[in-house]
């Protein structure tokens, strides 16, 4: 068993280069088994870096060393399978080239240069470029690049970063030059070339420049890419309106790879997507996939500055980039389509990844100031967590004071490798508010918990609403200190409608919000005349934990009635968590569970309410996860118990809106043409809600719906709506249908990980089985993320399969990640996750698990991913 833990990095350690890169020059001669790269690079001493003659010390492995020279003369640098050194170098300015081999043919890792299904594609962060070529591959290097291509005319599309440069032919082989004259750091670098087809449009920057965009994909393909161009141009347009930010290359390529580690990869002027995020038809794509397309292209096209023109000083700052693209991406969606509806979703989002990371082993701040391998930090904590800070320096701040403060980041930055403090600086310095507390968000990692009791006083007419804040820590960590916060509230008042804020020694509050500095405050508001409902933590203004002292009554209240539709649906989660969790007991000892009937009169309201929207109505009607209800338990937690009780709880809500749903069914059957619009959308996934509690109320009415419904398919979105409504339901049909989907489908990839995620997804304690026959299937294969992620990670968020006593989900899993382990740790790493929440059930499934985790921790060469994921979930 592997014991030693390997030296971390260290945020404190951090220096600058000792020489700087202002230009580079890249000469590829690309061939499956040897491509040949000849790097030229301008350098000179660094004035800010000391001593003077430090050695030079590039990053480089599995990459072969050819040959290297300064100015033109010949050196003999010491190579290892790390690195690149050379004890003498000018101390003045110097050109340095370097001749090197790779394997593209036999890059398994999906990181560097490999081929996809004939193309040659990179993938540089965060460190790839260390596998193309010997170079600083740091974030803080930042050097314009101009690439020379040279390949088979049998790859006729040569593309890089920059702008399109000189092309012509020789034989039969051609090249290309892409020259970009913004310097960027190697994690942006990309290359691709292949047999693609191209789909092209334009767009007029505000300024009135042209831009050629294109979307190059495999042949064939070429009607999927409409949605994402129209996607792109949207991204551009409101990326100039909300942030005042023009691109500012001739061109912009995006090109859809099938075999990528990610979901896409936003260098400069070529983002590289993961297929699955670029292609739709309606016969092919489902809502869902719809709006993702459209909020990861608008996401990578975002990064262009923040991200690209202001990068990282190094990986530390990750957050810097992803938390506040995250949270650029989910505004541009806020604006497009329902901002309600989008900030459920971002919460569900949070509270699903986040919050567990947040609580458990795997914790970390969205600064972390140590790694052992920065592909383990591409996580929920930065990229939610993250956004969720820059929400909450906006809320802060206020609207104007934010946008004054973004235009001077780009001001002060541009061109810059920054850090937080930087941004975080530019955010107090353009509001004149002191943010030094509001920094421990980015150092101290966990879930601040709040516990909030509203009293009223009938005679003074006052209502106290007392906050007290902690985060708990875990074994051997300092105690946790307050943070800063904004906490939005409202006083319901017996009517429905929201009371005056007026806030004892201040007056009426212009922002329905308080502020949180302390581990406990006592907030009297005055001339309340009646007593109201407490309405907190509106619109999720702070990412927190709540307790508060409301009643079921008072839940069903706001349920109905509150102003802000977050706290609507807050309130029907609450009800519904305890409804559940009541359950689970009642069916531990043998009692007679909860009534639901309250809670299903209050959801009936809701459906009858016309100025409702429908996906908001979607959103009301489902039940918190089965891994947040085990999260709520919090120890001993029997996974197959958890799933009874809440199919159970579901089932009797259903039976209680039995006539409701059929009438939701029935309005909302889809018009033709199919349109992925917010109307549509909302309609659609209305109805398949109501479809899938039609069938646990009444299965024999359930199939017979959705059986009909499949006959006349007229969308994905509608087949898989009504196949997942059969899910849980242990049925013949089931499996009559989902093979029938398999024969309909079998010939496109994309719809088969759909497929594959639907079997992972089946619950029960003998899921295992069934993912191990999947394993042996002809269309599964190892080697292709997406379709682990489907499968492999799909199975791993199924608690009643992964976490069942027997321990079979953590054999299979552990031997999944073993395998994986040899030839793609990023993917590996991913779905050692899974493992995160295992001290939370009970003893027999903890005993496996721990006994599947040290047995992957005894695995030969295991790698650093891995090693760090386990050995973290295992030990802290």
């Amino acid at each position: 068993m592997r014991t030693e833990t390997p030296h971390p990095i260290l945020l404190k350690d951090y220096k600058p280069v000792p020489y700087c890169v202002d230009k580079v020059e890249l000469d590829f001669s690309l061939e499956p088994h040897g491509t040949k790269v000849t790097s030229r690079i301008w350098m000179r001493p660094n004035p800010l870096s000391t001593p003077k003659n430090t050695p030079l010390i590039f990053d480089g492995e599995k990459i072969k060393f050819v040959s290297a020279a300064i100015d033109g003369v010949s050196v003999s640098p010491v190579v290892t399978d790390k690195n690149l050194t050379l004890a003498k170098v000018p101390q003045k300015p110097f050109m340095l080239s370097i001749s090197t081999e790779c394997d593209p043919f036999k890059n398994s890792e999906l990181s560097g240069l490999y081929i996809s299904n004939g193309m040659y594609c990179t993938q540089c962060e965060a460190q790839g470029f260390r596998r193309i070529t010997y170079f600083y591959d740091r974030p803080d290097v930042m050097a314009t690049y101009t690439v020379r291509m040279d390949a088979p005319q049998s790859l006729p599309i040569l593309l890089s970063n920059g702008n399109p440069g000189e092309t012509g032919t020789s034989g039969n082989r051609h090249f290309a030059v892409w020259d970009d004259p913004h310097p960027k750091p190697t994690y942006l670098f990309a290359l691709v070339a292949g047999d693609l087809a191209g789909v092209h449009a334009h767009f007029t920057t505000q300024s009135g420049r042209k831009v050629a965009l294109g979307i190059y994909v495999e042949k064939g393909k070429e009607d999927r890419c409409s949605w994402a161009m129209e996607a792109l141009k949207s991204s551009m347009r409101w990326d100039e309106t909300a942030f005042g930010r023009e691109y500012d290359l001739d061109v912009f390529n995006i090109v859809a790879v099938s075999d990528f580690n990610m979901g896409a990869m936003e260098n400069k002027g070529l983002n590289i997507f993961n297929d699955k995020y670029i292609l739709a038809l309606p016969e092919t794509a489902t809502d869902t996939d719809y709006v993702l397309i459209e909020a990861i292209i608008a996401h990578e096209y975002f990064h262009n500055w923040t991200g690209n023109r202001i990068t990282c000083r190094d990986w530390f700052q990750l957050c810097l980039k992803e938390g506040l693209t995250v949270f650029r991406d989910q505004e541009f969606t806020s604006d497009i389509r329902s901002r309600a509806v989008k900030r459920i979703q971002d919460v569900k989002l949070l509270r699903s990844k986040q919050f567990p990371e947040d609580q458990g082993p795997l914790q970390h701040p969205a600064r972390p100031s140590s790694y052992i391998e920065i592909n383990n930090f591409y996580t929920p904590t930065v990229y939610e967590k993250g956004a969720e800070i820059c929400r909450m320096l906006k809320t802060l701040i206020g609207a104007a004071a934010f946008r004054k403060a973004m235009d001077l980041y780009f001001e002060r930055h541009d061109g810059q490798a920054a850090t937080v403090e930087d941004f975080v600086t530019c955010m107090a310095d353009a509001s004149g508010r002191d943010l030094k507390q509001f920094f421990t968000w980015y150092e101290q990692a966990g879930t601040p918990q709040l516990t909030v009791r509203g009293t009223y006083n009938q005679v003074e007419k006052t209502f106290d609403v007392s906050v007290a804040q902690a985060t708990p820590r875990l074994a051997g960590q300092k105690k946790k200190i307050p943070l800063h916060m904004p906490l939005g509230l409202g006083l319901v008042g017996p009517d429905g409608a929201d009371m005056p804020l007026q806030l004892e020694g201040v007056g009426i509050l212009n922002a329905p919000r308080v502020e949180l500095t302390k581990a406990k405050h006592v907030f009297r508001f005055t001339g309340v005349m009646q007593k109201p409902v407490l309405s907190i933590n509106r619109g999720f203004t702070a990412p927190v934990l709540l307790k508060t002292n409301h009643t079921a009554a008072e839940l069903l209240f706001l349920m109905g009635h509150d102003a802000d539709s977050f706290n609507r649906w807050e309130a029907a989660q609450a009800l519904a968590k305890t409804l559940i969790v009541k359950t689970v007991v009642a069916l531990t000892a043998g009692k007679k569970p909860p009534s639901v009937a309250g809670f299903a009169k209050a959801l009936n309201l809701v459906l009858a309410d016309e100025k409702i929207d429908d996906a908001f109505k979607a959103l009301m009607l489902a039940l918190p996860p089965e891994a947040e209800i085990a999260a709520n338990i919090g120890k001993d937690v029997n996974s197959a118990t958890v799933h009874k009780a809440r199919e159970m709880v579901r089932s009797l809500i259903a039976k209680k809106l039995l006539r409701p749903l059929k009438a939701a069914y029935a309005r909302t059957a889809d018009a033709k043409p199919y349109v992925p619009d917010p109307t549509g959308t909302a309609r659609r996934a209305l109805r398949y809600t109501a479809l899938g509690l039609i069938a646990a109320a009444n299965a024999d009415a359930g199939v017979k719906l959705l059986q009909k419904d499949l006959k006349k398919i007229s969308n994905m979105t509608a087949e898989i709506g009504a196949l997942q409504a059969l899910l849980t339901l242990d049925r013949a049909e089931r499996e009559e249908l989902m093979t029938a989907f398999y024969h309909r489908h079998k010939h496109d990839p994309l719809i088969l990980d759909k497929w594959f995620a639907m079997q992972a997804a089946i619950p029960g304690a003998d899921a295992a089985t069934r993912i191990e026959k999947l394993l042996h299937h002809s269309d599964f294969k190892l080697s292709t993320p997406n379709r682990v992620y489907a499968l492999i990670g799909g199975f791993a968020g199924n608690p009643s399969g992964f976490h069942a006593a027997s321990g079979a989900g953590y054999r299979l899993v552990a031997d999944v990640i073993v395998s994986l382990n040899a030839t793609n740790p990023q993917v590996a790493s991913r779905m050692a996750t899974g493992f995160r929440s295992w001290r939370l059930y009970e003893s027999d499934a903890r005993t496996h698990a721990q006994t599947e985790m040290q047995r992957i921790l005894a695995t030969p060469n295991l790698s650093n991913d891995v090693f760090e994921i386990i050995s973290r979930t295992l030990n802290d």
